[in-house]
């Protein structure tokens, strides 16, 4: 028996890998572009925060991580395997969404008086930090669901 792999197998594959390395390298731009917008839109150093290991910082931030996943996978899904286009519309659509859920997100926090900076801040993890992390991954939810 002796098998046979079609001319175009490697081909695709190759696709496939430099699809891949695209997508994740796209993806970790735009969290690390939501990385900075929170960063620069909230009081303290952020990234100094989470080295610190302070929980709100932690928990906002991890929050913030995942729901721009939602928003970049969701892209990629509706891409419908056309690369160009697929990259293209998570560029798009994880910029609107990073503009999109800061916005929202420090709308929140401005109308139930959380003071952020003093949550992130904090050696113990404040009730304010789940708030604000679930108005990012429902931010994040709400623009992965508008692609669709």
């Amino acid at each position: 028996m002796v098998l046979a792999l079609d001319s175009a197998y490697f081909a695709g594959i190759g696709r496939g890998v430099g699809a891949i390395l695209l997508y994740a390298l796209l993806g970790a731009l735009l969290m690390l572009l939501g990385f900075w917008a929170i960063d620069i839109t909230t009081p303290g150093k952020l990234n100094r925060l989470v080295r610190e290991g302070r929980p709100g910082a932690v928990v906002v931030t991890s929050a913030g991580m995942v729901s721009m996943a939602f928003i970049v996978v969701t892209a990629i899904y509706n891409a419908s395997g056309l690369l160009a286009e697929g990259l293209l519309a998570a560029l798009i659509f994880g910029l609107v969404g990073i503009i999109a859920q800061v916005a929202a997100v420090r709308l929140l926090e401005w109308v139930t008086g959380i003071h952020i900076g003093d949550v992130l801040a904090a050696d113990e993890l404040k009730a304010e930090a789940w708030v604000v992390a679930a108005a990012h991954i429902a931010l994040g939810l709400v623009v992965a669901v508008a692609i669709i």
